[in-house]
């Protein structure tokens, strides 16, 4: 179907570029409807152009000088490019990424040795919330900088601004890109903060036990949505998971039905009920007097027989319901029981 496409008169600006990246990007669909036959991830969307766009070309497409640090990609050629590090082995694939905001990157894909950290024979418990960033087991509390809740008020009059103009005219696009970089630099300070956190979690503990929370889960609590998404508990994850692996430390996962909160770090009495609004509370075993998150990530730190398995442990999903059948009709709709009578 490609080589029907680029002979095409609609289509034939495919011919004019190298034909690595659609053949990626065709793998790429591969790989989604992959996935989407297998239900582990939903139909594969249409892209836009003002969306994130990405072309990937592997070795046959382009050049790599490691004496000059000049890269040359076939069909654009030598591109200019500020480096943000050094490295030393050769790229097995280069994607030239184009975000929202019109700014271009280029990620290269490295076989490179990393060494591995020291031990320091520690281990800590990480409670992630809302109100805090995350709590610790031995009683540090790292706060919550809440990047977009303070960029809400001038993300708001961005918008407005853009809802006003016309679609597609001038004004319009300089106006988008001028939204998009707000977002952009919104998500780049919550990277930031997020990879120093974890950077420093793996550098001073061997072995870090987090929760494995269920965050499209607690997507759905439309109140909390947008406060849980700030704080980028998914990133966070995803940030010590791959840490931990590369400078040699263990990553302890719990399960997330263990009662981390309404346990007590002291005597193990789990208490019935403890609602979102009560921050400390008293065990009513032992008296001992309990921060909420530091109660709870001291259980995390301590709970090694509750971990999950490799895969994340399984979830239980809510079983679907037919829909309610009302006793109102519409005027179109027959009466079953009298056209039953009547036959």
């Amino acid at each position: 179907m490609l080589t029907i496409l680029k002979k095409q008169e609609e289509t034939k600006w495919l011919s004019e570029i190298s034909c690595v990246p659609t053949q990626q990007s065709l793998r790429h669909l591969q790989t989604a409807f992959l996935r989407f036959w297998s239900k582990l991830g939903k139909y594969p969307a249409f892209k836009k152009k003002r969306n994130k766009q990405s072309a990937e070309y592997t070795q046959s497409a382009f050049r790599w000088d490691s004496t000059n640090k000049n890269l040359t990609i076939s069909g654009l050629g030598r591109l200019d490019i500020h480096w943000s590090r050094e490295f030393q082995s050769h790229p097995t694939t280069v994607t030239i990424t184009k975000e929202p905001s019109g700014k271009y990157f280029v990620t290269l894909c490295l076989d490179e040795f990393v060494e591995k950290l020291p031990k320091t024979g520690l281990h800590i418990g990480v409670d992630l919330g809302v109100s805090r960033l995350a709590t610790l087991s031995n009683g540090d509390r790292i706060s919550n900088p809440k990047y977009l809740g303070s960029n809400l008020a001038k993300l708001a009059r961005l918008q407005r601004v853009l809802a006003r103009r016309k679609k597609s005219s001038g004004r319009w696009v300089a106006q988008r890109i001028k939204v998009a970089r707000l977002h952009e630099h919104i998500s780049n300070q919550r990277a930031d903060t997020l990879h120093k956190f974890t950077t420093d979690l793996v550098r001073r503990f061997d072995v870090v036990g987090i929760e494995d929370l269920n965050v499209r889960g607690m997507m759905s609590n439309h109140c909390l949505a947008r406060a849980i998404a700030d704080v980028g508990i998914g990133m966070f994850r995803g940030q010590i998971t791959y840490k931990c692996e590369m400078y040699g430390k263990r990553l302890k996962l719990v399960d997330r039905f263990f009662p981390s909160s309404k346990m007590c770090s002291g005597c193990g009495h789990v208490i019935e009920k403890l609602p979102l609004d009560i921050r400390e509370w008293n065990c009513p075993k032992c008296g001992a007097h309990h921060d909420r998150d530091e109660n709870a990530a001291k259980n995390i730190d301590m709970a090694e027989g509750h971990s999950v398995t490799a895969r994340g442990g399984e979830v239980r999903r809510r079983r679907a319901s037919a829909p309610r059948r009302t006793l109102r009709r519409s005027v179109n709709q027959p009466d079953v029981n009298c056209a039953l009578a009547h036959d």
